[in-house]
């Protein structure tokens, strides 16, 4: 961004910067077995819808009301298709944000998760068989193996939530959904060649032949959906 706006800037005087806020690497933490069954391998995406990768952050307004927040993004062009701020997220939460996902960029091949118990839920398992999505799941206490959304959970603390003061639950979902709106469509990504996800993801549309493609078009992902109810 610094090069767009003409500044002469490298990647070592960042670096450097880095180093002197001290940032560190978190100590490494015990493995356990995974929880939920995977039906899909782990897999690298290769194109535009192939993988998708799901998790959830936590935060809290001014007053200490809770924040729970679902972000869905794809692997291939780091576009966040959620991101969604909630007092409580079920899920069944999770089944109706993914269905307007799929509605708008239609469905992927596989959708990498931890074992979280809103992941490995049997209504949420039942639903992802039905529309044919394989699942992935990482090995629990390995946020490392799902390393796009703890990425993008990294930046958006760091640039949206540890900046805002949130007072209540419409607030949050203003100035988060600004913040998803500039990250697809401004940010530049270095694995991107620099461009924004939005700009990435033009330039790489759906394989002709692709699945995402052709599930995009089935009349059962074009279904009207209900709104969540916001909690108190």
């Amino acid at each position: 961004m610094l090069r767009r706006e003409g500044w002469t800037a490298s990647r070592k005087q960042i670096q450097r910067l880095r180093r002197a806020e001290g940032l560190l690497v978190p100590p490494p933490r015990k493995r356990s077995t995974r929880r939920g069954v995977s039906t899909g391998l782990p897999t690298q995406a290769t194109h535009r819808g192939h993988v998708w990768t799901w998790d959830f952050i936590a935060d809290a307004t001014v007053h200490g009301g809770a924040l729970r927040m679902l972000t869905v993004l794809d692997e291939y062009t780091k576009e966040v298709h959620v991101l969604r701020p909630e007092r409580r997220i079920g899920s069944a939460d999770v089944i109706a944000l993914v269905k307007t996902a799929i509605a708008k960029h239609g469905a992927p091949e596989y959708i990498r998760s931890d074992n979280g118990s809103e992941f490995i839920a049997k209504d949420l398992q039942q639903w992802l068989t039905s529309e044919n999505i394989k699942t992935i799941y990482i090995t629990p206490a390995s946020p490392w193996e799902n390393g796009f959304v703890e990425s993008f959970h990294s930046r958006f603390r760091d640039e949206c939530l540890n900046r805002e003061q949130l007072w209540t639950l419409t607030e949050a979902r203003v100035v988060i959904e600004d913040f998803r709106q500039e990250y697809n469509a401004q940010r530049p990504h270095s694995s991107l060649g620099y461009l924004a996800p939005q700009h990435f993801a033009a330039k790489n549309p759906y394989p002709s032949s692709g699945y995402a493609q052709a599930r995009q078009a089935g009349p059962s992902l074009r279904q009207s959906l209900p709104s969540l109810t916001p909690q108190p």
